[in-house]
């Protein structure tokens, strides 16, 4: 027997040896005595108190959550895709959902988008987001008790990323609608929803922030950041308070990874009512626009403007005929309120204008030269195709010979009308930057190409007339001038280096 079969022999031995044994043994005799009774312990004290317990509210609100599936056939591009789905912020679509590669136009592809939903109304209005029923062939609704019903999409808006469906039915358990603008942070929130197809998962949080501008693509959305574990799935299903009531709509997660990692972001729920509405009663979202491109106001926009602070939306630019250039409103203004609600940072402003109906009458709280007043504007409505949207001009021919120097150290030329065209700047204001000799100037971001419209509020027309704009600047003064550049016009701030 070699070693290796002695040692697994050795081994059943080991294992056997106890049985054989006791087969060996005469019987033992069979015992006259009773076995000794077990005696209960008492239950353990609660070794953890003053956690919360949310198995009352899963209870109450589960019923109303359901699962959603599309079924999304080939109509959609792999640009469009690609567009919908940024690399950072990652729409919580199931593994295995078709996405395109590289260039691939993905012709006769089919897959299926799971998400989550809650029903708002007991005759079968049922809630999601629109990125998860986008482009899809059919929509499935499984409630749950396992019914599954199909559902019509009623209306859905990509910027709000909002789905209404309906299903046939009646009688349906409903969730109760909660007020988000109450929210603060620090407060409970709980989630439920079917990530990674794990149907009427619960997870909990707080609210991280309110208010927040998750992405460019959503930037009428004042998003309520938590750190609620979401994932893939639980897109479209309810963010609750601790009554019970849907304050969020689970929308997006910050990820590198497609995973959870602590940042999730939900649609308040007052703006998402505000759109069921609309979607039942026209089919589309209609939102108020200013016509206005704002911008942060920076410490140096502080200094350079002589603002008291840096609360507020600094005008960049100013669409041609719309409803701000009716009211006067110019770039370098900065708006401060809206009806009385402060406007703290330039991300609040779009939100609420876009919040606010075509035609709406607003008193907007405006800075100019450092002095307050009060402008009445009519909301116009927001053209959604136009809206973001601009094509970097191109370059001129034959830049003509550099002009004029100034205290900023940079030399400009006057804009011909072929160089205008090129370059999408209207009207007879601006000079183009030929040469930028300082070094607080490029770090600034100036750089030959752009257009300076504007000294501060001051419109320049020629080289000559930037210089007589620069002339009292004096060593560690800031100036603000405000440039164009492949089709965006923004302030930038440069401070006059000692000489």
């Amino acid at each position: 027997m070699t070693p290796h079969a002695r040692s697994g022999l050795l081994a059943v031995l080991m294992l056997t040896t106890p049985l054989a044994a006791c087969a060996q043994q005469p019987e033992a005799p069979v015992p006259t005595t009773a076995t000794a009774p077990v005696v209960a312990q008492s239950a353990a004290p609660q070794l953890v108190t003053g956690l919360p317990d949310f198995t009352q509210l899963v209870e109450q609100v589960g019923p109303g959550v359901v699962n959603v599936e599309a079924t999304v056939g080939s109509r959609r591009s792999a640009q469009a895709e690609e567009a919908e789905i940024p690399e950072i912020f990652r729409r919580m679509l199931p593994p295995g959902f078709p996405m395109p590669g590289p260039g691939q136009q993905g012709p006769q592809r089919r897959g299926t988008s799971m998400g989550s939903g809650f029903i708002i109304s007991a005759d079968g209005y049922v809630l999601t987001n629109h990125h998860v029923v986008d482009g899809a062939d059919e929509v499935k609704v499984t409630l749950p008790d396992r019914r599954e019903l199909t559902a019509k999409v009623v209306g859905s808006d990509q910027q709000y990323d909002v789905a209404l469906l309906k299903v046939e039915a009646k009688g349906l358990p409903t969730v109760r609608i909660g007020n988000s603008a109450t929210l603060k942070p620090g407060q409970w929130v709980v989630a439920i929803g079917s990530p990674l197809g794990l149907d009427h998962s619960v997870t909990a949080g707080i609210v991280s922030a309110v208010g927040r501008s998750a992405s460019a693509e959503q930037r009428y959305v004042p998003f309520i950041q938590t750190d609620v574990a979401i994932n893939q799935g639980n897109s479209g299903g309810p963010l609750l308070n601790t009554r019970g009531e849907v304050v969020g709509i689970n929308s997006q997660i910050f990820s590198v990874s497609g995973g959870y990692m602590g940042i999730s972001f939900a649609i308040p729920i007052d703006l998402a009512m505000g759109a069921v509405e609309q979607l039942k009663s026209t089919g589309k979202v209609s939102r108020g626009q200013l016509g206005v491109q704002v911008g942060a106001v920076t410490s140096d926009a502080v200094k350079g403007f002589g603002l008291p602070d840096n609360r507020g939306a600094l005008v960049n630019d100013v669409v041609g005929g719309s409803p701000a250039a009716k009211a006067g409103i110019g770039p370098g203004d900065v708006i401060r309120s809206v009806n009385g609600r402060a406007i703290n940072d330039s991300s609040d402003l779009p939100p609420i204008i876009g919040a606010m109906a075509p035609g709406t009458k607003v008193t907007l709280g405006v800075l100019r030269d450092g002095k307050p007043r009060d402008l009445t504007v009519t909301l116009s409505e927001l053209d959604e195709g136009e809206a973001g949207t601009s094509v970097p001009p191109a370059s001129p021919d034959r830049p003509a010979a550099p002009a004029g120097r100034n205290a900023l150290g940079i030399q400009t030329q006057p804009l011909d009308a072929n160089s205008r065209k090129q370059l999408g700047v209207e009207g007879s204001d601006g000079v183009l930057v030929a040469r930028v000799d300082s070094a607080a100037a490029r770090e600034a971001g100036l750089a030959p190409g752009m257009v300076i419209l504007q000294v501060g509020r001051t419109k320049v027309d020629i080289p000559a007339a930037l210089d007589r704009e620069l002339a009292a600047a004096k060593a560690g003064d800031t100036v603000m001038l405000l440039v164009r550049h492949r089709g965006v016009t923004r302030f930038i701030a440069v401070t006059v280096e000692k000489g």
